[in-house]
């Protein structure tokens, strides 16, 4: 437990990759996976490093979500809901800023981070998810509330907020 108690953001990132890879391999059960990125998320730097490698990497973990880690996420609570529902938002701005440069690699994995956020989001908890998306939704489409710091912090334009209150509207239609 010490180990990860209150990881680095970095130190974070180099855990989840190293837990991927031993998942990957079959050398790590579900189960065992589970325990320990509920132990990660548990501090807002290790949830930011977990995600951060498990939905923009190659490793197919959050697209065939096992059972034992989506149960850990959603007791996880109102962080993991509010970083989900974040990168969900990053990776839809990234992924039209993307499709503007002419760069569909990256456009592509944009949208598959989109794509796993969204899948994510529609298995935590649903009260938290619904009270988390709504007030991002009022900050991109009214320019309301909390999240308008943050959209604004990232600079995203009038189109990029359009198409993050879209995706998050896709999150209720699933």
């Amino acid at each position: 437990m010490d180990a990860v108690a209150q990881p680095t953001f970095q130190q974070a990132m180099e855990i989840t990759a190293q837990w991927l890879a031993l998942w990957e391999n079959g050398e790590l059960s579900d189960e065992v996976l589970a325990d320990r990125v509920a132990e990660l998320v548990a501090s807002r730097d290790g949830g930011r490093g977990f995600f951060v490698v498990s939905l923009a990497g190659d490793c197919p973990l959050m697209d065939r979500l096992p059972e034992p880690l989506a149960m850990q996420l959603r007791a996880a609570g109102a962080g993991v809901v509010d970083l989900t529902a974040r990168n969900l938002a990053m990776s839809t701005a990234m992924a039209l800023h993307h499709q503007r440069q002419a760069d569909p690699g990256q456009q592509a994995g944009s949208e598959r981070v989109q794509a796993r956020c969204t899948e994510l989001l529609r298995l935590l908890e649903p009260d938290a998810v619904k009270q988390r998306l709504e007030n991002l939704l009022a900050a991109a489409s009214q320019g309301e509330g909390d999240d308008v710091a943050f959209l604004d912090r990232w600079g995203y334009d009038a189109e990029q907020r359009q198409a993050i209150a879209a995706a998050i509207e896709a999150v209720a239609e699933g």
